[in-house]
């Protein structure tokens, strides 16, 4: 029987795999969505609007940093993530993103410190200190952002940059950014 499983299977994966000579209709005025587009049907808005929902519904304003990576940016977009079901993964999201170089990609996550993510010392991690004396972990062995995480103002934040824009939006820079919060 094991065998017969496995021969249908094979024969299913040859028969799916294999060309055929239907024909796909497109439309010359058929266009990719733009990236507002992408990123509102995936629950993006404003940042603004973003960081208002998250403030309301922690009843607490929330610091964003002041200065961001000298890398162009076309493009900003917010989204407050609500965990309706266990209220322990709330967080805000900031975006910045290059519709031209998709490479150029920064993000700054906040959630409460009551819910922050604990990060073990492992992999490639190097330990900095920001200006008000806290301690910044800064990760490099993510798959494809590097992350800055620290504490402010009982908030955990974590600041992340594409891997590809790395060599130039360094771990000094990134502190930098959060010294300016």
């Amino acid at each position: 029987m094991n065998k017969r499983i496995k021969f249908i299977c094979l024969i299913f994966c040859i028969a799916y795999f294999v060309p055929t000579n239907e024909i796909a209709f497109a439309s010359p005025n058929d266009t990719p969505p733009s990236i507002e587009e992408m990123f509102t049907q995936v629950g993006y808005k404003s940042a603004e609007e973003a960081v208002k929902e998250f403030e309301n519904h922690f009843e607490q304003d929330v610091k964003l940093p002041k200065i961001k990576p000298s890398i162009p940016f076309t493009h900003q977009f917010g989204r407050f993530y609500e965990d309706k079901d266990y209220d322990t993964n709330d967080f805000l999201s900031i975006h910045f993103v290059n519709e031209k170089s998709r490479e150029n990609n920064y993000k700054v996550d906040i959630r409460p410190l009551k819910n922050k993510i604990t990060f073990k010392d492992k992999g490639n991690q190097k330990v900095y200190t920001l200006e008000n004396g806290q301690k910044a972990i800064y990760m490099a062995d993510a798959p494809l952002m590097n992350f800055l995480v620290f504490e402010k103002d009982n908030w955990q934040y974590m600041l992340g940059i594409d891997k590809k824009v790395s060599n130039k939006v360094t771990p000094e820079i990134l502190v930098d950014i959060a010294n300016s919060i």
